[in-house]
């Protein structure tokens, strides 16, 4: 099937996202820690947080007005991802890339359903920095998926012809 592989990399980011997301905050119970929880310190902390905006709580808003816009905008972009792919003859880690993007943003469409916001509780610090960031795997799958499919459109590369 020419999306398997795209199909495939939305299906494991996602369960992937909400399983951590499940483990961390629910059965870890993190935002009962206030501190958080040292995984590797310091390059590693789960602490939580309730992101109601975008990236690094950008816009944030407490209306169900301002989530149910952000839930529109996340679906409207995985639309726009994959039917930019069904366009095209995309490489498999294009697909692979635009899987990745398309399950981290339902990961984070499931959260605003279930919560009204995005669960996160990823925390990195290194070298005397204290990060007060926190994003979750969702945020992460995103990100690779995005570049994977700035840096592999193949644009760039020449083509053979014979």
């Amino acid at each position: 099937m020419r999306y398997g592989p795209l199909i495939w990399a939305a299906f494991w980011a996602f369960l992937l996202d909400q399983i951590s997301k499940y483990l961390v905050v629910h059965v870890m119970r993190v935002a009962d820690q206030p501190g958080g929880i040292d995984v590797v310190p310091p390059l590693l902390t789960f602490k939580y947080g309730e992101n109601r905006g975008i990236n690094f709580g950008l816009f944030q808003g407490d209306s169900s007005a301002s989530a149910w816009i952000l839930i529109g905008l996340s679906v409207a972009i995985c639309l726009g991802v994959f039917l930019r792919l069904a366009r095209t003859q995309p490489s498999r880690w294009m697909l692979i890339s635009g899987g990745l993007l398309i399950g981290g943003a339902l990961g984070n469409v499931v959260d605003r359903l279930l919560y009204g916001y995005v669960l996160d509780f990823l925390n990195m610090s290194c070298c005397g920095i204290n990060n007060p960031f926190v994003f979750n795997v969702a945020d992460v799958f995103i990100f690779a998926g995005a570049a994977g499919l700035i840096l592999l459109d193949g644009k760039g590369t020449s083509q053979k012809s014979t």
